[in-house]
C-alpha cells in the first residue's frame, strides 16, 4: 500500500494506492482500508493506536524534543502564549545548565584578564607562531586557565537547539501561533527580520564580554559572526530565533556578573 499527497492548484489531493487481487469471471471482493487525514496532534494520534504518533518525526534528538514539547504545552497552559512559553523554557534550560555555564564564563573571564599578558607575549614572539603557541600554553598552565572551557555550554545546548527546531517544524500546535505585535506565526521566519537583528546585536554584546582572539584573522572572523548569524537566522522559524535571543540575553546577564566579579578581584 502507498499513501500519496500532491498539490492540485491551491489544494492538495491525497489518496491510497493498493494492489488488487486477481479475480476470476463472476467473482467479487471487498477491500477495506483505514486512513487518517488531519493535523498531526500527538495526543489524538496516540489515542488511535497503531503507533501513529511516530509520524511526528523529531529527528535524532526526539528523546529531548518530546519532553520539551510537553513542557512547552504545560507553560502554554499557564500563560496562554507560545512565545512566552518558549521564554520560560529557556529559563528552565539555563537553570539546568547554570553550573556548566558558570564554569565556562569564569574561564572566559580569566582569559580576558590574561589579555595584557597575551599581548605582551605576542610582541615578544613576533612572527614565530610556534614559539607564541608554546608560550601561551605555558601561560595557561601557570594561570590554571582552560581556553577550551568556553565551548562547553554551546556544545551541551546544541542538542536542545536542534530538538526545538524540530519541535517548531513538526508540532501543529505551534503553527500560526502568535507572539506579540508583528509575530503572528512562530513557526515561520520573522517577516520583518527584527528578531534575527536583535539576536545579532545580542551576539555582539556577548562577544564584548569574551576575550578577544590573539590572532588578527580570528579576530576578524569573530567580529563578523554576529552579522553572519543574523542573516542565517533570518531563514529560521521566529520561535527558534526567539529561543536563541532569550538564551543570549540570559547568558549575557550571567556572564556580565561573573566577569565583573573576576575582573574586580585583585591579582
Amino acid at each position: 500500500m502507498q499513501v500519496y499527497a500532491r498539490p492540485s492548484g491551491s489544494n492538495y489531493v491525497a489518496g491510497v494506492n493498493t494492489p488488487l487481487p486477481t479475480l476470476a469471471p463472476g467473482q467479487s471482493t471487498t477491500i477495506t482500508q483505514q486512513i487518517f487525514l488531519g493535523p498531526k496532534q500527538q495526543s489524538r494520534l496516540a489515542a488511535l493506536g497503531r503507533g501513529l504518533e511516530q509520524t511526528v518525526d523529531y529527528g535524532w534528538f526526539a528523546i529531548i524534543a518530546e519532553p520539551m514539547h510537553l513542557v512547552l504545552k504545560w507553560f502554554h497552559g499557564l500563560v496562554g502564549n507560545w512565545g512566552l512559553a518558549i521564554i520560560l523554557l529557556v529559563i528552565v534550560i539555563k537553570a539546568i545548565f547554570f553550573y556548566p555555564s558558570a564554569i565556562s564564563y569564569r574561564s572566559m573571564a580569566n582569559m580576558r584578564k590574561l589579555q595584557p599578558k597575551l599581548e605582551k607575549l605576542k610582541k615578544e614572539c613576533g612572527d614565530d607562531k610556534q614559539k607564541l603557541g608554546a608560550a601561551m600554553m605555558e601561560l595557561y598552565r601557570t594561570e590554571k586557565v582552560n581556553p577550551m572551557a568556553g565551548c562547553l555550554p554551546i556544545l551541551l545546548q546544541m542538542p536542545f537547539f536542534i530538538a526545538l527546531y524540530w519541535v517548531l517544524v513538526e508540532s501543529v500546535s505551534l503553527r500560526q501561533a502568535p507572539f506579540i505585535l508583528w509575530i503572528h506565526d512562530l513557526a515561520v521566519p520573522d517577516p520583518y527580520y527584527i528578531l534575527p537583528l536583535l539576536m545579532g546585536i545580542s551576539m555582539f554584546f556577548q562577544q564584548r564580554l569574551n576575550p578577544a582572539p590573539v590572532d588578527p584573522m580570528q579576530k576578524k572572523i569573530m567580529s563578523a559572526l554576529p552579522v553572519i548569524f543574523a542573516v542565517f537566522f533570518s531563514f529560521f522559524p521566529a520561535g527558534l530565533v526567539l529561543y536563541w535571543l532569550t538564551n543570549n540575553v540570559v547568558s549575557i546577564g550571567q556572564q556580565y556578573l561573573i566577569t565583573r566579579h573576576i575582573m574586580a578581584a585583585k591579582d
